[in-house]
């Protein structure tokens, strides 16, 4: 998921990357502009220091180390470059603060959204939007569309698999607390007890060693490990939406937190303008897509 102006070879290979894009007509806002605030009593709510944030002045945002591509570029949240980084700053400068007044924070993935007061004014880092987290955090709304995909060794049995029948007998793994552990627990049903990692590199490397037939990520990660990192691996399939409901990434707040409207306005406003879609078109990439598998 990366613009052809950067010539790195992670760059390259991210470009590679598939993109289920909702693509929205309306001309983005350049970047060197300030975006527009939110009119009336709502950008007197929203505007900058109210609500208060966790550090006057400044806008706490977190991630998970190590922040992967393409989310993230390099490793380094701070830089702007990976779709999540531009989001977080995009939505930062809506809400008044400059990429001067953004401060970064590690947060591990499943304590983000676990139950407890928060040292972050959001975290951003692939947590998908469900009833059950809503009741320990707050969600903006979604700012990417995300479907879970398959990844397999090239030469292995499970890059045939061809549908969920085909997988259940599998040794299967994904990362700890993700949407994509639960596709396999909820809509795979292995026969065999998946394998569950902290992280997804300890989860590639499992693939890459033999320890798991295949893995469960989310279809633009599952792009770019396949064409950057396990080169020998190939993108088994996608699964369906559940219920036909797209599942989305959204921004993760404290319960009740007071900035979870201006926060959700400001992600609204950022689909509405197009800058979601310019953002994915230029991390992301828009490709074919992966096999649907039922």
């Amino acid at each position: 998921m990366h613009p052809a102006p950067r010539l790195s070879r992670r760059a390259a290979a991210a470009a590679a990357i598939v993109l289920l894009a909702t693509a929205v007509g309306c001309a983005p806002q350049p970047e060197e502009k300030a975006s527009a605030a939110p009119s009336g009593s709502a950008a007197q709510h929203c505007a900058k220091g109210t609500p208060a944030t966790r550090t006057p002045g400044k806008l706490t945002v977190a991630t998970d180390e190590p922040a992967y591509e393409p989310w993230f570029q390099d490793g380094r949240p701070a830089d702007g470059k990976g779709y999540e980084s531009a989001v977080a700053y995009a939505v930062a400068k809506r809400l008044g603060y400059g990429k001067d007044a953004v401060v970064w924070q590690s947060v591990p993935f499943n304590k983000a959204f676990a139950p407890g007061v928060k040292t972050f004014d959001f975290d951003i880092n692939q947590v998908s939007i469900s009833a059950e987290r809503k009741k320990a955090v707050d969600f903006s709304s979604g700012y990417y569309d995300v479907r879970q995909a398959v990844i397999a060794l090239k030469h292995g049995g499970a890059a045939g698999a061809k549908g969920i029948a085909d997988l259940r007998k599998l040794r299967l793994g994904a990362q700890v607390g993700t949407t994509s552990l639960e596709y396999i627990t909820d809509v795979v049903k292995p026969t065999r007890q998946p394998a569950v990692y902290a992280k997804n590199d300890q989860a590639k490397s499992a693939l890459r060693n033999g320890q798991v037939d295949a893995v469960v990520t989310d279809l633009p990660t599952a792009f770019y490990i396949t064409s950057a990192e396990v080169t020998e691996a190939r993108i088994v399939g996608q699964f369906e939406n559940r219920g036909g409901t797209p599942e989305q990434f959204g921004l993760v707040l404290d319960k009740g937190s007071a900035l979870t409207p201006c926060v959700t306005r400001a992600v609204d406003a950022l689909r509405a303008d197009g800058t979601l879609a310019r953002l994915e078109k230029q991390w992301l990439s828009d490709a074919v897509d992966a096999p649907v598998l039922k």
